[in-house]
């Protein structure tokens, strides 16, 4: 009898141990994507840079100017939100539409075009002809100044450094020699708008203590002329009018008592007049920007960067949902996937045939 051998292909299918995929299969699909859809991909890429290069070309670059106020105040505040209080009043009155209409007037800013004026190119030649034929209604003083109040306040800004008494200021421009002379003409224009509203304050209050004073004079002198009138009598009428002349007596003291206190109201108003509660200081004066604040061109290159190469995966994606990219350049994938499936047909059919080449042997 012949010994009957089992080749190693004989095993059963239903056996055989799952095929786990190998370490490098991500790498290759990743490799594989990259290959299928690489000219998508740079294209994406080059049109993303070249977008981003058209906007740092044509973008009109803005310059900063800063400075910054101290505000001083005699009076210590009694707490830290009666602190914040003042400095945010502050901030409110430099950022208030009194202020920017006397430096708007100051500079003639109204006429400028970076603050909404008619400009005389084509854009303001077409706006003529219109309100010639009727179509825009003529510029008003109005209109004007409304613009650029409107443009002065989105380029001005305000804040306050942590909790200190210090504000910072801001103000965008074009010009960086502008943004510096507008900034500080700002700061020069709150302060002497600060002192000249102290003084006023000082002449209405003083003005009212000296007229009080007038009339308390006035009566004081009245009363002591009706004392003396009452002892130049003679003294059978003054025996009767004791009591009349006590009065007058009490009324000139009072007057004079009032006199002396408006004197020194009036001396402690001349003092406050010349130290206010609450003033502010220029800290440090604007000066003229070197480098633009906008656009800012790393920021907007490395956007790009990113955002070219992650529009040109997705495109990849999507072009695998929908099938274009295994149509369009999977010619050599395609090739190495029919190789495998004639192997594995070739395997499959040498195990169905191995048992017949060995029936003769057993016989």
């Amino acid at each position: 009898m012949m010994q009957t051998y089992k080749t190693g292909n004989s095993m059963d299918p239903g056996t055989m141990p799952p095929d786990f995929g190998s370490p490098a299969d991500p790498l290759t699909e990743a490799v594989s994507f990259i290959r299928r859809h690489l000219r998508i991909m740079l294209l994406t890429f080059f049109v993303t840079i070249a977008t981003a290069l058209l906007y740092l070309v044509a973008a009109v670059p803005t310059f900063t100017a800063t400075s910054k106020l101290v505000i001083d105040a005699k009076a210590p505040p009694i707490d830290a939100a009666s602190a914040s209080t003042m400095v945010e009043s502050q901030i409110a009155i430099i950022k208030s539409e009194g202020l920017a209409r006397v430096v708007i007037r100051k500079l003639g800013l109204a006429e400028d075009p970076e603050f909404g004026a008619r400009s005389g190119g084509l854009r303001g030649m077409i706006k003529s002809i219109f309100q010639l034929v009727g179509l825009i209604k003529p510029e008003t003083e109005f209109n004007v100044m409304r613009r650029a109040l409107q443009s002065f306040d989105r380029k001005l800004s305000a804040r306050r450094l942590g909790l200190t008494y210090i504000v910072e200021m801001t103000f965008d421009s074009v010009d960086p020699e502008r943004a510096a002379k507008i900034l500080n003409t700002v700061a020069e224009t709150h302060i002497a708008a600060q002192m000249e509203a102290k003084f006023k304050s000082g002449l209405r209050d003083e003005q009212w203590v000296k007229d009080r004073m007038t009339e308390l004079t006035g009566q004081a002198s009245a009363a002591q002329k009706a004392v003396a009138d009452y002892q130049a009598v003679d003294a059978g009428k003054a025996a009767k009018m004791q009591g009349d002349l006590r009065d007058l007596e009490a009324n000139a003291e009072t007057s004079a008592k009032a006199y002396d206190n408006f004197l020194r109201m009036l001396r402690y108003m001349e003092a406050q007049q010349q130290s206010s509660n609450i003033e502010a200081h220029l800290l440090i004066e604007a000066s003229r920007p070197l480098d633009a604040s906008s656009p800012k061109v790393v920021i907007v290159l490395g956007i790009s960067l990113v955002g070219g190469v992650l529009f040109g995966i997705a495109i990849g994606f999507l072009r695998d949902l929908l099938g274009w990219g295994i149509r369009s350049a999977g010619d050599d994938a395609t090739a190495s996937s029919v190789v495998v499936l004639q192997q594995g047909e070739a395997s499959v059919a040498n195990q169905n045939h191995a048992p017949a080449a060995l029936s003769p042997l057993r016989r």
